[in-house]
């Protein structure tokens, strides 16, 4: 633990315990009036306690630009480090797998230097990071609910339809035809969807910053999009918000 926050956590202790004491204390209230606390504490955006410091392995235009986008928007402090996937190595010469056994991004590693993977997972986690949870909901929630239904059709339904088989030489025409085929049913699905509404969930979620990088790989991949224009208009709209500008800006896709 960083020793400002743990200096915090004393103070909270003795608050709570002072508080709990006083003869006008409301049992009641307890529970929250720690929570609140606590949370002061732990707050990665508070600037007084503002020394937390995680690590971004990731890879221009990879999965890990969901992640990237989804940090900036909750705006809590992050180094991004650089990963060359073909080499496996990071920017500054060291060997990835060091760092992730399995050798892709995202990997997030906190500022206790533990270090965790798998795409939507670290985005509940950082949404988490923002007390107002705007980017996924309060637990139990039905905006959390949809986030997370929303997050894992894009894990299983895009992301691993795209990868690994477009992105592969070897793959036979048939496989590629038939992945195509799936990714044009389900971009079909997601049309329908946003000429009702801007986004996945409703309103913008981390979802939506998953579903972007994943779906944008298109545009890589020369996969025309011009059957759905409200898919299209959808991956402007997430790519115009100022997260994703400074994200995609960062890992040199926009000039």
């Amino acid at each position: 633990m960083a020793p400002c926050r743990a200096f915090a956590l004393a103070f909270v202790l003795a608050f709570v315990l002072a508080f709990v004491q006083s003869p006008f204390a409301d049992p009641s209230i307890h529970t929250s009036i720690v929570q609140s606390y606590i949370g002061l504490v732990f707050n990665p955006l508070n600037p007084f306690f503002g020394d937390l410091s995680m690590k971004l392995y990731h890879s221009p235009g990879a999965c890990s630009l969901a992640v990237h986008i989804a940090l900036r928007e909750v705006g809590v402090p992050f180094e991004a480090i650089a990963v060359d996937l073909a080499k496996h190595t990071t920017a500054s010469g060291g060997n990835y797998f060091d760092i992730s056994p399995r050798g892709y991004v995202p990997l997030l590693e906190l500022d206790d230097g533990s270090r965790h993977t798998e795409v939507a997972a670290l985005l509940q986690y950082v949404a988490d990071l923002d007390p107002a949870q705007a980017l996924i909901g309060a637990p139990g929630s039905a905006r959390r609910m949809a986030v997370v239904e929303w997050l894992t059709f894009v894990g299983t339904e895009l992301h691993k339809t795209f990868s690994p088989w477009l992105w592969h030489k070897e793959t036979a025409d048939s496989t590629r035809q038939a992945v195509k085929d799936r990714l044009a049913t389900r971009f079909a699905e997601l049309d329908a969807l946003l000429a009702r509404q801007d986004y996945l969930a409703g309103e913008y979620s981390v979802a939506d910053a998953y579903a972007f990088t994943i779906v944008n790989w298109s545009n890589f991949l020369a996969i025309p999009l011009k059957a759905w224009p409200h898919l299209q208009a959808y991956l402007k709209r997430v790519s115009d918000r100022p997260a994703a500008q400074a994200a995609l800006r960062a890992e040199g896709l926009l000039k």
